[in-house]
């Protein structure tokens, strides 16, 4: 999935940049550098696809498309939030909330054969989340490593 390439190719160019620029590759920073450029980009589809998105939400929730710019703009903030130390912490268990709220909209997609894109139901169904959900496991570590865990501990 590109959202997983993203970050790891933004992670490898902000070690690779760090260690040029002062021969320390500054781990923790360039988790967080590139977790805030993923958000960016995850961002993105939320005003770009917001149609397909709403049907992501269950139908009981009011006001899909609203909490679909809602979620985009929230996306941003934590990702910014995790460039300054002083935020990073309280973003980080933000994210992790987040990651874990929007999970059941992921696989009621799923289950839906929901392809957010193109706002049709011929995606690719319950074979998406053997990616999602490791995926979503993976993110989650990813968050509590660099954003929680080592906000008070030095890589």
């Amino acid at each position: 999935m590109i959202v997983l390439l993203v970050l790891l190719i933004s992670f490898a160019l902000s070690c690779g940049l760090f260690e040029i620029i002062s021969g320390d590759p500054n781990l923790l920073f360039s988790g967080n550098i590139a977790l805030c450029i993923m958000l960016l980009f995850t961002a993105i589809g939320h005003f770009k696809f917001p149609e397909g998105m709403a049907k992501m939400i269950p139908s009981f929730i009011p006001l899909k498309k609203e909490l679909v710019f809602i979620t985009g703009i929230l996306e941003i903030l934590a990702g910014l939030a995790l460039l300054l130390p002083q935020l990073r912490f309280s973003s980080g268990v933000f994210l992790i909330l987040f990651l874990i709220a929007i999970l059941p909209a992921n696989i009621y997609a799923a289950i839906h054969h929901l392809d957010y894109q193109k706002g049709t139901f011929d995606g690719n169904g319950l074979k998406y989340l053997w990616f999602r959900i490791p995926m979503q496991l993976f993110l989650i570590g990813w968050v509590w490593f660099f954003a929680i865990l080592n906000t008070y501990y030095s890589l």
